[in-house]
């Protein structure tokens, strides 16, 4: 074994690169294995960039679903980051923790398990201050001293602060921070980034890092399976960049960290996993754990498209003229539209019950929100987009192995919709949007409502069109989930510990027990911190 460190982490995504950063403080030998490619690319790191790549890239590895016979056979297709830094290399940028509430129905969870790890709203808050640098917020919900950027946009377009009135009109309150006491209000997002530059998790805890002599940073490098030995966790076998199997053992720890369709994956195809499932591809049972790849979260999304009776919005800025004069005037004053994300502000609400927690995230888009649903449906012109989130889905989905092939993606059901709840929220969240491009400011420079088909338009039509034109939100969770003593489905105990598997931990968002309200990314990097302290704690004990 002269090939070893102290600790290997499988994945360079947000929980990947925050946990190696916790690792190192605590004066550790760190390998970052991460199967894609560098963050330094000019595309990646401008605010509007992303746009550019989203739908075809290297930067991106491009799952898709099993048919799901309850949206019509429709198979969603799923982008996972295939960077370093992950989805925060190629997001939309949001910055977005949650509620406190999330995270105390964790704690309640777990609180049979391991009952002084708390995971708590009041224990984890101080990760999330300590990990941000707000440009604007500094206050009890928020930090100024960390290395992840947070900040305003610095460029909003006219029908976005027309979404805003629209909606306060509705009677949502307006709110200049989501992440503060409440979430619900219509409001700006802040974003992960600053000075037009993109604030990945690569850029903000890697890159500080990287002439640490005790940092070895493996790209291109996909890991094929975990050495156990003994019940024991004591190495990894990997594809370099070459093609070349190699080996690389750990002295003391395994944390996975590569997300929730390939963390089960793994977990599979080293022997832990549902007996009954490894035993169809001759796979030898290490450590029966029936959860493993269950319990599959993510947010669904849904579109609303209007065509704009005028020249509004971000149509036709990145090509052409336009996009010369906006690369011109971003590269001498560092303005203009390339400083957008192109998802400038949002809501939370419930349109069931103003009174109760927010059910809906809703997303504004000053332009024509083009996927691959929408290409060859609609034209693309003018116009504007909300696209309506189930904050809290009842519906669970699965991650399951093909074959014993390392190289052969899993195969995955997101059953986005398929609880009857999910779908009734939906439509009412689509209700009440439809309104804002009926109605207000808004409503005035909407020519044209283009999806869903607004005649005759009752709660029949419009599940039939959720079920057309549900997608993720990008924020699949929960395949490897912590869980108590006494719950059989639970892979993870409360310190991220796989079961009946020395030296093994998962840190990513598959080892969380139910998903937050709202977006990812921050969690995400919170769970690797919180890792890490779980470790340097535990080698100090």
């Amino acid at each position: 074994m002269n090939d070893t460190t102290d600790y290997i982490v499988v994945g360079g995504g947000a929980s990947g690169c925050a946990l190696t950063s916790s690792l190192l403080k605590g004066n550790n030998k760190v390998s970052l294995f991460e199967a894609g490619y560098s963050h330094h690319n000019f595309l990646l790191d401008v605010p509007a960039g992303f746009f550019k790549l989203i739908n075809d890239s290297k930067y991106m590895t491009y799952h898709k679903t099993l048919p799901q016979m309850h949206l019509g056979g429709r198979e969603n297709i799923i982008p996972q980051g295939n960077v370093l830094g992950g989805g925060t290399s190629v997001n939309s940028q949001v910055y977005m923790r949650g509620r406190p509430q999330d995270y105390n129905e964790w704690d309640e969870i777990l609180r049979f398990n391991n009952d002084t790890t708390s995971w708590a709203w009041d224990t984890l808050l101080p990760y999330f201050k300590n990990m941000e640098n707000n440009s604007r917020l500094n206050n009890e919900f928020h930090g100024k001293t960390g290395s992840l950027m947070v900040s305003d946009s610095s460029h909003i377009d006219q029908l976005t602060k027309d979404f805003i009135k629209t909606i306060e009109e509705l009677g949502v309150p307006y709110t200049d921070d989501f992440n503060g006491s409440s979430q619900r209000g219509v409001g700006f997002y802040q974003f992960m980034n600053r000075g037009g530059k993109r604030s990945s998790a690569a850029y903000a805890f890697i890159t500080p890092e990287k002439n640490n002599p005790k940092l070895d940073v493996k790209l291109n490098s996909n890991i094929e399976k975990i050495i156990i030995e003994k019940n024991k966790a004591i190495g990894v076998e990997y594809r370099n960049s070459k093609g070349e199997l190699k080996k690389k053992f750990a002295d003391k720890e395994i944390i996975l960290a590569a997300g929730s369709f390939i963390t089960p994956k793994l977990l599979m195809l080293s022997g832990i996993g549902n007996a009954e499932e490894l035993k169809k591809y001759e796979i030898p049972c290490i450590a029966d754990l029936p959860g493993v790849g269950e319990n599959l979260i993510d947010h669904p999304e849904c579109l609303i498209l209007a065509k704009a009776n005028g020249p509004y919005g971000y149509y036709k800025q990145g090509v052409g003229w336009r996009m010369i004069k906006n690369g011109i005037q971003f590269k001498l004053l560092g303005s203009g539209p390339v400083n957008s994300t192109g998802v400038e502000a949002g809501a939370f609400i419930n349109p069931i019950d103003q009174d109760v927690l927010p059910s809906i995230q809703a997303f504004f888009i000053p332009s024509i929100y083009m996927n691959s649903d929408t290409i060859g449906v609609i034209e693309d012109d003018y116009g504007m987009s909300i696209t309506t989130v189930v904050t809290k889905p009842q519906s669970r989905g699965s991650v399951k192995l093909a074959s014993a092939n390392p190289n052969d993606r899993p195969q995955i059901s997101l059953n986005l919709l398929k609880d009857e709840n999910d779908l009734k929220m939906m439509i009412a969240g689509q209700k009440f949007f439809l309104d804002a491009f009926q109605t207000g400011p808004l409503g005035k420079k909407v020519k044209q409502i283009l999806i869903p088909d607004v005649k005759n338009l009752d709660d029949q039509k419009l599940a039939v069109h959720c079920k057309k034109f549900v997608k993720t939100n990008y924020h699949p969770s929960g395949t490897a989930k912590m869980g108590a003593d006494t719950d059989k489905m639970s892979v993870l105990d409360a310190k991220m510990r796989v079961r009946g598997v020395d030296n093994l931990r998962v840190c990513d968002l598959s080892a969380v027990p139910n998903i937050n309200s709202g977006n990812t990314a921050a969690v995400a990097m919170m769970l690797g911190f919180r890792c890490g302290d779980l470790i340097n704690n535990a080698m100090k004990n």
